[in-house]
């Protein structure tokens, strides 16, 4: 399956949607004049129309409301298609959901000119007067126009979980606990005598400055005392290490058999972390944070996260997420939301649940579902090992930076292998969480033996989420194989002032290898993720530490020049993974990826120009969304 859409541009009278059978004609007839009267007397105020070929156009106002059928055109050439048969263009034209031509100004009014020549000449008996002029619509000069982007790798109920309580970016141990502090203080406990938890999400002990190393505990939580006595659950910045007080680690082992803690070993894929004298310390990595009894949330808060995070989507300009664990309760609650026609972005859920019993029949498949068709389920997410910042991700040899462990696997290969290979069988798409060598080499050996049937990669799209760390000649069994590695440029930056020395100077070399995985990759494709909110929301964050290996700041371990700067992806090459490669990833190439003939409307307007290889870094960052579209409409902010 080639990267790009390689089919011929349609003739111009496949653009011709909207004739209809002779039986038809005069209810359609009736409709398409209601159609236009109606955009006509709405968008007065707001788009300024231009006929023909030499009116001058000029922009009023942002414009939030657009007709079924409009132009939209930047200074020339600043329309990205990522589509090779035409990469740029000055103009988009919409008819309904769909793009109808891009080109020129002049082109796309030849192509509206034929358009309204055979709706006259069918349904208004060749009369011209009934021709209606095309709408241009112009946003601001210098702005940019691009596919919708996608993220291939997020999560949305954990990040409007985690804006409830948001511990990322703090800079000490202190500054969590104020956090903490000025949370509980604002949020009283409730009056009904229920247990009040308290959730956070996002520390990352790395970040500490004069932090003694290692894992924080539950006596740095009981320093303060208006946190006594409250249960505490506090997700480290990567979802694989858990964080408790106390009164947690009490009510969890009420509820453990005969009372005592695992020791170590005993939890399979996860690892109670002790202290000298055996006692658990209150952090908790990968399975183990499950014997901590976290109530979970209800439908209204599932719906109130969901409806936050796809808020928050819209404003970054995200129209598609890949959401990367959705267990059946949230599933359920993503359906009313489609339903309701209440699901303003493209979600491609991936299946997942927490259970050691096949699950796969738990679910149905969903395809283009809800009111507006943009849910869809064909895949199901597993997990292999832990995360890096935590020591878990599974590795083949010992950390460098601490010998005693070499991370930790969910489940043995073997285990593993039957496990993947009945969700296979089953016909669903497979996706696999994958940080390690170890864990990458172990999946990349099942898909092997699974790809040696009559079933091609391109047909199944099998992925490996992460990709993180790999050996050389796994970076390339990859690419032959056909899988999809599924990877996050923040992460990258995220983790490079720490992951040298925790994977030592020759493991490194295959780690974070992005530019290596593209170009070994059988048809050239990466789609980009963020993993939110385990890194920020917005794209362009990703887009940036793709470009550039470097933090916000500027910096690398390697200086400006970015960290290990061969493995820089050019703008072309991220702007193509955040769009066509992450539709690729989930089935949608034919619809999505790309502003070309035939596909949804859905792009992005930005304020300036973020594909000139000459700009600098720094000007991807100060990057302003003006608007995001999904179907030819408006759902943020203005053209």
């Amino acid at each position: 399956m080639p990267a790009h859409d390689k089919k011929p541009p349609p003739a111009p009278a496949k653009l011709r949607q909207a004739a209809a059978e002779p039986k038809k004609a005069e209810n359609i007839a009736r409709r398409l004049a209601f159609v236009f009267l109606a955009a006509a007397l709405a968008g007065i105020a707001t788009y300024v129309s231009r006929v023909g070929h030499g009116g001058a156009t000029r922009r009023v106002q942002a414009v939030t409301s657009v007709p079924e059928s409009y132009a939209v055109c930047t200074d020339p050439g600043l329309v990205y298609t990522v589509d090779e048969r035409r990469p740029n263009a000055d103009c988009l034209l919409v008819k309904k959901d769909r793009i109808a031509a891009t080109g020129t100004l002049e082109e796309i009014q030849a192509e509206w000119d034929v358009y309204q020549i055979d709706l006259v000449n069918k349904f208004y008996g060749g009369e011209s007067k009934a021709k209606k002029p095309l709408k241009v619509i112009r946003p601001p000069s210098g702005s940019i126009i691009i596919p919708g982007l996608a993220d291939a790798h997020a999560h949305l109920m954990m990040y409007g979980a985690k804006m409830q309580l948001n511990l990322e970016g703090a800079e000490t141990i202190d500054e969590v606990l104020d956090r903490i502090e000025h949370y509980v203080a604002s949020h009283p406990a409730p009056h009904d005598d229920g247990v009040r938890w308290v959730e956070g999400f996002g520390w990352d002990q790395t970040r500490w400055k004069d932090w003694r190393g290692g894992f924080p505990s539950k006596t740095d939580l009981a320093s303060r005392p208006s946190l006594a006595g409250i249960p505490m659950a506090l997700s480290r910045v990567d979802g694989h290490a858990l964080w408790v007080s106390d009164r947690a680690l009490e009510l969890a082992e009420a509820k453990l058999p005969g009372g005592r803690w695992p020791g170590h070993g005993e939890v399979e894929g996860g690892e109670v972390m002790k202290d000298k004298n055996g006692k658990p310390t209150g952090v908790l990595v990968d399975s183990a944070m499950a014997l901590i009894p976290v109530p979970p949330p209800s439908e209204a808060q599932m719906t109130e996260q969901l409806e936050r995070a796809v808020k928050d989507a819209l404003a970054v300009g995200l129209t598609s997420v890949h959401d990367a664990a959705v267990n059946g309760r949230m599933l359920n609650v993503f359906k009313k939301m489609a339903d309701d026609g209440r699901l303003p972005i493209r979600v491609y859920a991936m299946a997942n649940e927490e259970s050691s019993e096949y699950w796969g029949g738990r679910f149905e498949r969903l395809e283009d579902y809800g009111k507006d068709g943009r849910l869809n389920l064909r895949s199901v997410k597993l997990f292999t090992d832990g995360a890096l910042g935590s020591w878990g991700a599974a590795l083949l040899e010992p950390y460098s930076d601490n010998p005693s462990t070499s991370g930790l696997m969910r489940s043995s290969e073997e285990a593993l292998k039957q496990t993947v290979t009945k969700f296979w069988n089953d016909g669903w798409g497979v996706n696999i969480h994958c940080i390690g060598d170890r864990a990458n080499k172990a999946v990349l050996d099942i898909f092997e033996g699974l790809l040696q049937g009559n079933e091609s990669a391109a047909q199944r799209r099998p992925r490996i989420e992460h990709a993180q760390i790999m050996r050389r000649e796994d970076l390339t069994r990859a690419g032959q194989l056909g899988v999809i590695t599924s990877v996050q440029p923040t992460h990258a930056t995220s983790d490079m002032w720490y992951a040298e020395s925790r994977l030592g100077p020759d493991r490194i070399l295959g780690a974070y290898a992005y530019q290596s995985l593209l170009q070994l990759s059988s048809n050239k494709v990466l789609p980009l993720g963020s993993d939110f909110p385990v890194e920020g929301i917005k794209p362009l964050l990703g887009f940036y530490a793709a470009v550039s290996r470097l933090d916000g700041r500027g910096e690398s371990p390697h200086g400006p020049g970015g960290w290990f700067p061969s493995e820089r992806l050019t703008r072309a090459q991220a702007l193509k993974g955040m769009t066509f490669d992450a539709a690729y990833a989930s089935f949608a190439e034919g619809d999505l990826g790309s502003l070309s003939v035939g596909k949804k409307a859905d792009y992005v307007v930005l304020d300036r120009d973020i594909m000139n290889e000459g700009a600098a870094f720094t000007d991807i960052l100060a990057t302003q969304v003006r608007a995001t579209v999904i179907d030819g409409r408006v759902l943020h902010g203005g053209i």
